[in-house]
């Protein structure tokens, strides 16, 4: 299977070597940065809103936020960057940003 040469088809190249079935939906976790907890709880409503299953997290290292976002899908490249953008598009009014993808595997 051929993946472009960026860090999401890196991530799925990774996935198919070890072995993860991309015929299977998977649940695939978005996590969307956001400047503090108030904006988190907002944007969490407009995610889930669009479909979205979200929780808000606080780094302990970092004390960055972050809204943690799932979706069971199965793993395609395009839908993962077009999931992304669509993120992006909801979050930037909010001072959010797409930050990243990654699949707890069944």
């Amino acid at each position: 299977m051929k993946f472009p040469n960026d860090a999401d088809g890196d991530a799925l190249r990774s996935l198919y070597k070890d072995g993860v079935n991309f015929n299977k939906p998977q649940s695939v976790e978005f996590f969307v940065a956001v400047p503090d907890k108030v904006i988190g709880e907002k944007l969490s409503q407009v995610l889930k809103g669009e479909g979205f299953n979200c929780f808000l997290d606080q780094d302990d290292e970092t004390e960055e936020w972050a809204c943690c976002c799932s979706k069971r899908m199965l793993l395609n490249y395009n839908e993962l960057i077009k999931i992304q953008n669509n993120l992006n598009n909801l979050s930037k009014p909010h001072g959010g940003y797409s930050d990243g993808w990654g699949v707890f595997v069944d």
